[in-house]
């Protein structure tokens, strides 16, 4: 019985010794997972502190571009918008994409895509010229805050899309992207909220018009974007599919009645809409990038029909519309000679006619632009002349030969004592200044019969001839021995083959 309960108490202390062992390795193993817990945690909070480290110095910003994001931008617009309501200033913002992104993103794989983007936006802003506010605001969109007028906004969208005409590297890849650029412009083109959706609205009409090039928002946009689309797409092909043609109306003398010069008048036949309004067509063009391409065909297409009536014996001075872009662009004198050089026409016998809110544009590169046209020996005209607000300081200093009256005075010559009054302070101040003067649009005997005892020098409208073909042109001047009302010139209209050009 002694043995039984030593033996027993034996097993209750070896129990009660692995009961012992089992709670100790049980709270050594908690000890463990509680430290391995803690250490877990603590990484944790070091990984989400340097997580929100990197979101502070991120936020706002575009993680692939480090530009900003749609909501920054909107705040940085909303603080220029209201400078800009406190002084002249003018801001505009630049919306654009790559035509071709998502073709490249599909073809070449999203590593490849986001450093064409990276690189096209790093390129877009070096190009503007000047510390932008840019933010990425779509997947291949960006936009861009620039302090501009409309001009140098359009100019600022060129040196855009040129950055990204060269050929992108991308892993050993040579990428090319076209790009479409919007131009919203505050506050012309809207209220600061509808600001960037109106740019947004302008890059749509582009690509939709086949992109590589800008636009400036117009209201139309929203409503006939499409037919805008369309017909934009027309107009980047009339050019090569001959679909341009020049019209001239004469420029008469106001004394004599005799014939001494013509204006070079653009028109387009579309081949299903037919005759197509320039006002309809040339705004679509200056705001599509496109004016200075139809432009230059223009100057090209009147030396050529110049030197043509020169062959037949008709030697007069042949007018030609310069757009503020033309003015702005520096080869413009060179392209001129050139067209001049081509078709031995000498420089006077070319007038370059400049709208009176382009030639008022007082700025350096409008004075270069002139002293350039000057020194080429070209006659230099101030078109639509009275509907600005011309400065007389500006006015003098513009080496022009003569001034052109705007249609809207001489219509209302008649019935209004205002418009008389200004056509005859414009006869006035071109008397002071050594300036000839034009008048547009004379449609009656007496509208001409005022403007003559005003002191105008040349006159132009329905009254003498609408404007005709060049072939037709030359028909009228064969025909003039008929004593029409209007008659060419003797030293214009005679044999001139062995007489030297400047004569």
């Amino acid at each position: 019985m002694g043995s039984l309960s030593s033996a027993i108490i034996a097993v209750q202390s070896n129990l009660l010794v692995w009961g012992l062992s089992v709670s100790l390795l049980a709270a050594t193993i908690a000890l463990v997972l509680l430290w391995r817990q803690t250490r877990s945690g603590s990484r944790l909070q070091s990984s989400l502190r340097d997580a929100n480290s990197q979101l502070n110095q991120l936020r706002g910003h575009d993680p692939l571009t480090g530009l900003m994001t749609r909501p920054e931008f909107e705040l940085a617009l909303d603080e220029a918008a209201r400078a800009c309501d406190h002084g002249p200033a003018r801001l505009a913002v630049l919306c654009f994409g790559l035509d071709n992104f998502r073709q490249l993103n599909e073809a070449y794989g999203h590593q490849v895509g986001d450093a064409l983007l990276v690189e096209a936006a790093r390129r877009a802003i070096a190009a503007v010229g000047q510390p932008p506010a840019a933010a990425r605001v779509g997947g291949g969109e960006f936009a861009v805050l620039v302090t501009a007028d409309a001009a140098a906004a359009g100019l600022a969208a060129e040196q855009l899309l040129d950055s990204l005409h060269s050929p992108f590297l991308v892993n050993k890849l040579e990428l090319h992207a076209n790009a479409s650029v919007g131009i919203a412009v505050y506050p012309d083109h809207g209220s600061r909220p509808r600001l960037l959706a109106h740019a947004s609205l302008a890059m749509r009409a582009v690509k939709l018009g086949g992109g590589a090039g800008h636009a400036f928002f117009a209201a139309a946009m929203g409503v006939d974007l499409r037919d805008q689309a369309e017909l934009l797409q027309d107009l980047r092909r009339a050019v090569e599919r001959g679909q341009f043609e020049l019209y001239y109306q004469p420029k008469i003398d106001a004394r004599s009645l005799q014939i001494t010069a013509a204006e070079a008048l653009l028109r387009w036949k579309h081949p299903q809409r037919g005759m197509i309004s320039p006002e309809v067509f040339i705004p679509l063009a200056e705001r599509h990038g496109l004016i200075g391409s139809i432009g230059l065909w223009v100057i090209d297409e009147a030396c050529r029909q110049a030197a043509l009536w020169r062959e037949r014996g008709l030697r007069m001075r042949v007018a030609v519309n310069i757009s503020g872009h033309q003015l702005r662009h520096e080869q413009l004198v060179q392209q001129i000679e050139a067209a001049l050089e081509r078709n031995g026409i000498p420089p006077s016998r070319m007038t370059c006619e400049i709208t009176e809110s382009v030639a008022m544009e007082d700025t350096h590169q409008t004075r270069a632009a002139f002293e350039r046209l000057r020194r080429a020996g070209l006659h230099i005209s101030i078109d639509d002349f009275g509907t600005g607000y011309s400065s007389l300081a500006v006015l003098r200093r513009l080496p022009a030969a003569e001034l052109k009256i705007d249609r809207a005075f001489v219509i209302d010559l008649a019935t209004s004592a205002e418009a008389r009054s200004i056509v005859q302070t414009i006869v006035q101040l071109a008397n002071t200044l050594n300036l000839r003067v034009v008048a547009e649009g004379v449609e009656t005997e007496a509208q001409r019969d005022q403007l003559v005892a005003m002191g105008c020098n040349e006159l132009q409208g329905y009254l003498f001839a609408k404007p005709m073909t060049a072939s037709s042109l030359a028909m009228w001047a064969d025909a003039d021995d008929d004593g029409a009302d209007a008659a060419f010139r003797q030293s214009l209209f005679e044999v001139t083959a062995n007489t030297p050009l400047e004569s």
